[in-house]
C-alpha cells in the first residue's frame, strides 16, 4: 500500500483532502522534496517554483478546511511542459534562442483550466528544443534521463513530464504530442500517456508544426488521465480548432470494461520490425483483452506508408518556424533541428498539398477500418529505451527519430485518440508499452479500455521512485 503522498494518485489525494487525513501543503511538500532529491539524477525540470507552489498549496488547504474546494483538482501537484505558457514563468521551449525569454503574461488554455480548478503548479518540465524530436535533450538544459535506468533516454518530447510522473515529482503533467511526444516518453518510462482527439484540448499559441500537434494528460494512472482530461477539455476561445464542448466527465463510465468490443490486433501495423520481447508482450496483452471479454482479431491490413507524409508536415513546420530567425540565432539552434529545418525548406507548396491529400486518404482508410473495429491494439514503440543523448539508437544506422516511431505519428496525421500503456518489462528491466487507438472523438472509449487493461496489469514504479531518504 502506497503511503508516501508523492506517490498517491490525484484521485487518492483528493479523497485524502476531503477526509482531512492529508493536506495539500503536505502533498506539495512531498512532491517538492522528491524534486529536490531526485531531479539532479533525472534533469526533468527546467524551472521549480517552491515558493509559488507552497503559497498555492496553503490557499488550497484553507479552502479544504472551509469545505469549499475550488473545482476538481484543488491542491493536486501538477507540472507544465516548457512549450506551454504559465503566467509569471518564462517559456523557453528548451532553446538558447529563447534563453532570455520574459515572463508569460497569460496562461495557455491547458494551464488556465488546471489552475482554475485549483491545481498546484510546481514548475516546468524539460523538452527538446521546440519539441522537435522523440528524445529529450537540448543545449539549454542538457540531457533528461530515464528513471528506470539513468543511462537511457526517457523519450520525448515530453520526456521531462514522463520522468517526473514516474517517480512522483507531481501527480499530473501537461504533455504535448505532435508525432508521439506524449506516448513515446510514456512508453519508455512505464506510465499512461493519452493523446486526445485533435481539438479536444485547446491550444494557444498554436504549434509551429501545425495541425498534427495535440495537448494531453500524463500521469501514473488512467483514472488520473481521465480526471485531468475532464478539466483540460473545457473550452477556450483562443483555439480556432477547439472542438465543441459537451461537458463530458471522462471519469464517468471509466470502469465499464471491454466486454463485446471489437479490437483489431496490429502487431506490426504493416511490416514494421518489432523487438521480440515487445511482440511477445503485445500478444500477451491481446490475450488479456480476450479474457476481459473483448473480441480480438488480427486482420490482414495493407497499411498506407505515412513516413513521407509526416516528414513533409513536420520538417516544413520546422523550416517555417526558423525562417524568421537571424543568422546569429540560427547558429544557436540544435544542429539536428537545423538539418530538419533545412530539409523542410526544400519542400514546395505542392509537396504540402500532397501531404494534406495523403492525410485525408489515411483518415478515410482509418474510418473504414473502424467501421469493423472499435479499437486498434498495437505496439507503442518497436524498441525499448536506448542511450540518453542520442536522437536514434547508437549503431542502428538510423538518421532521424521518425525512423523508430512508426506507430505513433500516423495517429497525429489523422487526429485520433491514442493512449500508451505499460505492458511489462524487458529482460533488461526497461518498460514496454502497448497502444490503444480509437476513432476520432472516441476519447472516452479509449480511456475505458485502457482502464480495463490497467486493472489487470497495474503500473509499476521504477526503482528510483522507491528510493528513500536515509534515516
Amino acid at each position: 500500500m502506497i503511503t508516501d503522498p508523492a506517490l498517491l494518485s490525484a484521485q487518492d489525494l483528493l479523497h485524502a483532502y476531503a477526509a482531512k487525513t492529508l493536506s495539500p501543503v503536505e502533498a506539495t511538500q512531498a512532491a517538492l522534496s522528491r524534486i529536490d532529491r531526485l531531479d539532479s539524477q533525472l534533469n526533468a525540470f527546467c524551472l521549480v517554483d517552491h515558493e509559488g507552489a507552497l503559497a498555492a498549496a496553503r490557499a488550497s488547504e484553507e479552502r479544504w478546511r472551509a469545505g469549499k474546494p475550488q473545482g476538481k483538482l484543488d491542491g493536486v501537484p501538477t507540472t507544465v511542459k516548457d512549450v506551454i505558457q504559465a503566467k509569471g514563468w518564462p517559456t523557453k521551449r528548451g532553446s538558447r534562442v529563447l534563453g532570455e525569454a520574459g515572463l508569460d503574461a497569460e496562461d495557455s488554455p491547458a494551464t488556465a483550466r488546471l489552475r482554475s480548478h485549483g491545481a498546484v503548479l510546481l514548475g516546468k518540465t524539460t523538452t527538446p528544443e521546440f519539441g522537435w524530436k522523440g528524445v529529450t535533450d537540448n543545449q539549454l538544459t542538457g540531457i533528461t534521463r530515464n528513471p528506470w535506468n539513468t543511462q537511457m533516454t526517457p523519450g520525448g518530447s515530453s520526456g521531462g513530464a514522463a520522468a517526473a510522473a514516474a517517480v512522483g515529482m507531481g501527480a499530473l503533467h501537461i504533455g504535448t504530442d505532435g508525432g508521439g511526444s506524449i506516448r513515446i516518453p510514456a512508453g519508455f518510462t512505464g506510465i499512461p500517456g493519452f493523446k486526445p482527439s485533435f481539438g479536444r484540448v485547446a491550444a494557444w499559441p498554436l504549434s509551429p508544426f501545425g495541425t498534427v500537434s495535440h495537448v494531453g494528460p500524463m500521469a501514473r494512472s488512467v483514472g488520473d488521465c481521465a480526471l485531468m482530461l475532464t478539466v483540460m477539455a473545457e473550452p477556450d476561445l483562443r483555439d480556432p480548432y477547439n472542438l465543441p464542448y459537451q461537458g463530458e466527465d471522462y471519469t464517468q463510465g471509466l470502469d465499464g470494461g471491454v466486454a463485446g468490443l471489437r479490437i483489431a490486433l496490429c502487431p506490426t501495423f504493416g511490416s514494421q520490425r518489432v523487438e521480440p520481447e515487445i511482440a511477445a508482450a503485445l500478444a500477451s496483452a491481446a490475450q488479456t483483452f480476450v479474457a476481459l471479454g473483448a473480441n480480438v482479431e488480427q486482420p490482414d491490413l495493407d497499411v498506407p506508408d505515412t513516413s513521407r507524409t509526416f516528414r513533409t508536415v513536420w520538417f516544413a513546420g520546422a523550416a517555417n518556424l526558423f525562417r524568421r530567425f537571424t543568422a546569429e540565432q540560427w547558429g544557436e539552434i540544435d544542429p539536428g533541428l537545423q538539418e530538419v529545418a533545412a530539409e523542410g525548406a526544400t519542400y514546395s507548396a505542392n509537396d504540402l498539398f500532397d501531404a494534406v491529400a495523403a492525410r485525408e486518404s489515411l483518415s478515410v482508410w482509418m474510418n473504414r477500418l473502424h467501421a469493423n473495429y472499435d479499437l486498434l491494439l498495437l505496439p507503442c514503440l518497436p524498441i525499448p529505451a536506448f542511450q540518453a543523448g542520442h536522437e536514434v539508437p547508437p549503431g542502428s544506422g538510423m538518421q532521424r527519430w521518425t525512423e523508430w516511431t512508426p506507430f505513433s505519428y500516423p495517429f497525429n496525421l489523422t487526429g485520433q485518440p491514442a493512449i500508451s500503456l505499460p505492458c511489462g518489462l524487458t529482460a533488461g528491466g526497461l518498460p514496454m508499452a502497448l497502444q490503444l487507438v480509437g476513432p476520432r472523438y472516441a476519447d472516452a472509449l479509449v480511456l475505458r479500455a485502457a482502464r480495463a487493461f490497467e486493472e489487470s496489469a497495474p503500473v509499476a514504479l521504477p526503482p528510483l521512485a522507491e528510493d528513500r531518504v536515509p534515516a
